[in-house]
């Protein structure tokens, strides 16, 4: 094949070679997810990247990732400037 390993998980072409085995290699990199970086007269023109699937609802997204420590329904015991003298300019 004509593809050439560069190392740091992507793979150059030429593109001419590219457009002979485009199906192919696009079959390739959706299997393997490594890149191949397609070169014009030995130039880096166009990468062809694996397509990444999206959330699709965010509501859960970091589930196992986030711990919740102690009671964030109940109020807290601390009293605030506002409740303290309503009409009172606040300090900034």
């Amino acid at each position: 094949m004509a593809v050439d390993n560069t190392g740091g998980g992507s793979r150059t072409i030429k593109a001419s070679k590219f457009k002979a085995t485009c199906l192919r290699l696009m079959d390739e990199v959706a299997e393997s997810g490594v890149e191949i970086v397609i070169t014009k007269n030995g130039h880096p023109t166009a990468r062809l990247v694996p397509c990444r699937k999206r959330f699709r609802d965010w509501f859960g997204a970091d589930r196992g990732n986030i711990e919740i420590l102690g009671d964030i329904i109940s109020p807290m015991d601390v009293e605030w400037e506002a409740e303290v003298d309503p009409d009172g300019v606040l300090n900034p």
